[in-house]
């Protein structure tokens, strides 16, 4: 989702093509603020440094993102949203690209593409997302890549794409989730938000219907009223 740079964003939504799963847009760029690495989907599960992995600030839902099925140290694969498979949830973006979208929800031009991470002139593919569910300091979350690399303080960082996890909405709160100050991952200067919406993207032909059907009423009512006064009028003459 299009959105102030300089921080990094995820957009989470309930997608339209499985109720079993979620999509997941990546957004946003930033500089990494001290040097570490990232690893791979098939090493260590565990928490780990700050180097892939981040916490839920405690002012955000006393940090809790998971609300049912909640996982322990588990790396979800993240598949690719392009995909034929994937058909309502590509439309639903690609209709909302600058210069063709029709709501306020718009999204870049890069969204429906593998989800990647690149920090200075290395790019990986984020192929994995680490969940973790810790109630007491902030529940967990990570990225894992197709290949580990190592990155320096300094370097840019951004990330683009989407992608699906099995995963339901009803795991999730809904709401705004941040990781910033020793919450967040290195590879970020700024805070992290994560934004999960419990309603799939809003199709612009529901917003079309909904109006369609306010004017309809609107004229069924005033015509309504019309033959009222009329009938009131011919009563009193």
């Amino acid at each position: 989702m299009e959105q102030a740079q300089a921080q990094l964003f995820i957009n989470v939504y309930p997608s339209q093509d499985s109720t079993n799963q979620t999509l997941w847009i990546f957004s946003g760029s930033s500089t990494a603020s001290q040097s570490e690495t990232i690893r791979t989907g098939s090493g260590s599960n565990t928490y780990g440094l700050g180097g892939d992995t981040w916490q839920i600030n405690t002012s955000d839902n006393n940090g809790n993102i998971f609300d049912a099925n909640k996982p322990s140290d588990t790396n979800f694969q993240l598949s690719p949203l392009f995909s034929s498979a994937n058909t309502n949830d590509i439309n639903s973006i690609l209709s909302r690209i600058p210069g063709g979208g029709k709501t306020n929800i718009t999204f870049a031009a890069n969204a429906t593409n593998t989800p990647t991470i690149t920090i200075g002139s290395v790019s990986r593919t984020i192929s994995h997302l680490f969940l973790d569910d810790d109630d007491s300091l902030g529940d967990d979350l990570g990225i894992r890549a197709s290949g580990s690399f190592s990155y320096s303080s300094g370097q840019s960082s951004a990330w683009t794409g989407a992608g699906l996890i099995n995963k339901p909405i009803g795991d999730f709160h809904a709401g705004t989730f941040n990781a910033s100050g020793n919450n967040r991952p290195q590879f970020s200067s700024g805070a992290i938000r994560i934004t999960v919406n419990n309603q799939v993207i809003p199709e612009p032909e529901e917003y079309a219907f909904i109006f369609a059907l306010f004017a309809l009423g609107f004229v069924f009512f005033h015509r309504h009223f019309q033959k009222k006064q009329q009938r009131q009028a011919a009563t009193t003459s």
